[in-house]
């Protein structure tokens, strides 16, 4: 066996030589034991009475001591950490700065303890030095010390035998299950979650009352912890474990929503992350599961959090993946879904235990009553004394005369104090109280005072032996106390509990979208959006409130289709980047859309006129100018983003274009001064990309194209025509509007003039606005308000009906 020799050695020469032989594996094994308890009863683990560890109950009771009242102003922490350090904690101050900056944080606190002033720090930084913060108590804080004057704890000396601190704090509610607790200890540790203050004084009453009830008793009360950070709890079997045994674990998850974070893109919005989880921890696991090839579909992570708005991290979703099927990797690869086990062992009478909610609840209500029990007899005893005091007072005043002559008469102030408990049968307390009787206390005043209060004393003596004799009294008056503390500090619920994690096929959604068929609309307001159905639009569904449809073009979610623009370009613009449209049988409205600026950038003078599908087995598109020329472009499309499809002359434009369907449809001119032709759609020769297209109406310069569309052969088409003054501002003048069959114009030959199309009346000179199409047609404003056409009167040359406010764009497909 190993054995260690000590030698022990004195100065005197004649002293012989002392050696002991000790068993090196007892020594070890007693000084590991020694350590192994101070490390569990002097700094790990908490008592269940209190919840509180020794560093965190010496620095509460220091701060008490220091006047830290939060009606008082802040110190500097280094000030409090010294105080601690010197008079009852004798190890470092940075293990005493942290234990109080963590009371003192209420991401880590469900109720803080410390009321701190400056950089306490974060989820994801520490804090500043002790010598740059400063703290005082709380409210919940003077809960905890409340009554330690009273003689409701037992108190013990503190390491240097110089002083006195209190064993446990009274702790007026149950401070180890709000705010939970965390350490390790020597082949032990402990890991409590917070809850709710309500939740858990709501189950401590109901314990009170009914000292036999059942766990689903208590979890009536208590459904589950409640995190400072909110979030979500995702299955709630692990906790009723750990309810029932002291073990247990469940899985916190982050507070999501998908959104619009851009006009082109969707995004993962989180609010909550799980307990004592940063953004910035989540933000870096992000980047290394994007760089390790480990998740798809992230295109940007953004941290937005302030003070104001607390948390928001924006997580980008890359175009043609499901946010959803994201999200739920997300879970998986990144801490916005934490385990969280459950380890509920405290030290009870000194020995650690691991304990259930109800023993929980059970050792802090046995301990809350033996509380009041005490200050009950604390105050009754005071009651008792201050009752004597008075009751001698009165004696003496009643005869004061004679009493202040036995005093006068009296040699010393001994001699005096004797003489008055023999003549008037007084006590030494109560002679001794007499006299140091004030003379102002002789008044008729001071009497009548005394035996008011010898009154209240009375009845507040017999109401304190009331509650020590009834312990159904006492019980009731520690509910109640209860309940004054849940009333005052209690607040609502933040964390969600969940039963399970969702639906299998929410986490069985594809990453990728599907490239399934789609629509894609384009409004009179220039908005652009998609359906999720391969079904048209409804055309004849009940009409929107706002906007009207100009443009839908089929194509597939992953497709792509062109924008065309006023300027003969051709921009590409993919069907995943725009807004979804919710499935419905109504007629499609675009007010959800986003703004197709969003997606192209158009030069001052540039408008967007209608919607290309780029479908190789498309007949085309059919484009008319401001000076009458008209083109259709051939099906080839170049493999650039934006493209011209035809060479405009100085000062033209392009004022309409009509995706054909067919190649048989009726190309139809409308000018300024009220002429109309159409011809058909075959008359025109397909060209190329760089022609200039070929002449389509007879045009003047004071009257150009207003303008130009298509007409399905054999549907019920009409034209509509609004008059006014070609010198009035855009917007301001209502017009004269008309709607007439189309059938009433008759075709005439490419490069004529057509035929007349609308009368003006006194005032008018122009056309403001025309439109040729799908008898379906609808109107808006220039703000998307839908305006209601009056009905076709069939007269090709009438003149219109005033409108009832400026229309700024017919719609129609």
């Amino acid at each position: 066996m190993a054995r260690r020799r000590s030698t022990t050695t004195t100065p005197a020469a004649d002293v012989p030589e002392r050696i002991v032989d000790i068993d090196v594996a007892d020594e070890m094994r007693g000084a590991f034991l020694e350590y192994a308890v101070s490390v569990i009863h002097a700094r790990a683990l908490p008592d269940a009475r209190d919840g509180l560890k020794p560093v965190h109950r010496r620095i509460l009771y220091a701060m008490h001591g220091m006047g830290l009242r939060p009606d008082r102003g802040h110190v500097k922490s280094s000030r409090v950490v010294g105080e601690v350090m010197g008079k009852y904690h004798p190890h470092g101050d940075s293990a005493i700065y942290d234990a109080l900056v963590r009371m003192a944080q209420p991401f880590a606190m469900r109720l803080p303890l410390v009321d701190g002033h400056g950089n306490f720090g974060s989820l994801d930084d520490g804090p500043a030095a002790s010598r740059y913060t400063e703290a005082r108590m709380t409210s919940a804080a003077l809960l905890m010390v409340g009554g330690l004057e009273e003689d409701t704890v037992p108190f013990v000396p503190n390491y240097d035998d110089q002083l006195l601190q209190p064993e446990v704090l009274p702790a007026a509610y149950p401070n180890l299950l709000v705010n939970g607790t965390t350490g390790i200890a020597v082949g032990m540790a402990t890991q409590m979650p917070p809850h709710n203050l309500g939740e858990v004084i709501g189950a401590a009453r109901h314990l009170l009352t009914h000292p036999q009830c059942s766990l689903d008793d208590l979890m009536r009360f208590v459904p589950g912890p409640d995190l400072p950070g909110g979030g979500r709890i995702v299955g709630l079997d692990g906790i009723r474990d750990a309810y029932l045994t002291g073990r247990g674990s469940f899985r916190t998850r982050a507070t999501t929503r998908i959104e619009k974070v851009s006009p082109r893109r969707q995004g993962v919005i989180v609010t909550e992350l799980p307990y004592l989880v940063g953004p910035e921890k989540v933000i870096e696991k992000i980047k290394d599961a994007v760089q390790g090839k480990k998740l798809e579909g992230i295109a940007d992570v953004k941290d937005l959090s302030d003070r104001t708005k607390g948390l928001e991290l924006v997580i980008e979703i890359k175009n043609g993946f499901n946010p959803e099927a994201v999200l739920e990797k997300l879970y998986r690869l990144t801490p916005m879904e934490e385990s969280f086990g459950i380890n509920n062992v405290a030290l009870v009478d000194g020995t650690p235990r691991t304990m259930g909610l109800k023993e929980l609840l059970t050792v802090y209500v046995d301990f809350r009553v033996d509380v009041v029990r005490r200050r009950t007899e604390h105050r009754l005893a005071k009651r008792r004394e201050r009752l004597h005091l008075v009751d001698g007072l009165l004696v003496a005043i009643l005869d004061i005369d004679e009493v202040i002559q036995l005093i006068r008469s009296s040699d010393d102030a001994a001699t005096a104090r004797q003489r008055l408990i023999d003549v008037f049968d007084l006590s030494e307390a109560q002679a001794s109280y007499i006299l140091e009787l004030q003379l102002r206390r002789l008044t008729k005043f001071s009497r009548i005072e005394l035996e008011q209060e010898q009154g209240e004393l009375r009845r507040a003596i017999a109401e304190l032996e009331e509650i020590l004799s009834d312990e159904l009294v006492l019980t009731k008056l520690v509910s109640g106390e209860l309940a004054e503390v849940g009333k005052a500090h209690g607040t609502p619920r933040r964390t969600v509990l969940l039963e399970s994690a969702g639906s299998p096929a929410a986490s069985a959604t594809p990453m990728e979208v599907a490239d399934d068929p789609c629509w894609v609309l384009l409004s009179t307001t220039g908005l652009l959006a998609r359906t999720t159905t391969e079904h048209e639009p409804s055309r004849s569904g009940p009409r929107s409130k706002h906007d009207a449809v100009v443009a839908a073009v089929r194509t597939t979610a992953r497709g792509e289709v062109g924008v065309v623009t006023s300027r003969g370009r051709v921009a590409r613009v993919s069907a995943l980047e725009l807004p979804t449209l919710p499935d419905t049988n109504d007629a499609p409205s675009l007010s959800g859309g986003a703004p197709v600026g969003a997606y192209l950038d158009l030069a001052p003078d540039e408008r967007v006129l209608t919607l290309s599908s780029l479908a190789e087995d498309s007949p085309g598109l059919a484009l008319g100018t401001a000076h009458g020329v008209v083109k259709r472009v051939t099906t080839e499309q170049p493999k650039g983003s934006l493209f011209e499809v035809i060479a405009l002359k100085d000062g033209d434009e392009v004022v309409g274009a009509v995706e054909l369907r067919t190649g048989e449809e009726e190309l139809v001119f409308i000018t300024a001064d009220a002429r109309l032709l159409h011809f058909a759609a075959s008359a025109v020769r397909p060209q190329g990309r760089a022609a200039a297209g070929v002449a389509g109406i007879k045009t003047t310069a004071d009257a150009p194209v207003v303008h130009f569309g298509a007409v399905d052969p054999g549907a019920d088409g009409i034209v509509v025509t609004v008059s006014g003054s070609a010198d009035s501002l855009p917007g301001t003048d209502p017009g004269a509007i008309k709607v007439t069959p189309f059938a009433e114009y008759p075709g005439k030959g490419r490069g004529t003039s057509g035929v007349r199309a609308h009368r003006f009346l006194k005032g008018e000179d122009a056309l403001l606005l025309a439109w040729a199409g799908r008898g379906d047609a609808r109107a808006s404003a220039a703000n998307g308000v839908a305006v209601e056409l009056p009905a076709a009167d069939g007269r090709r040359d009438g003149s219109g009906t005033p409108a009832q406010r400026p229309i700024g764009g017919i719609g129609g497909w």
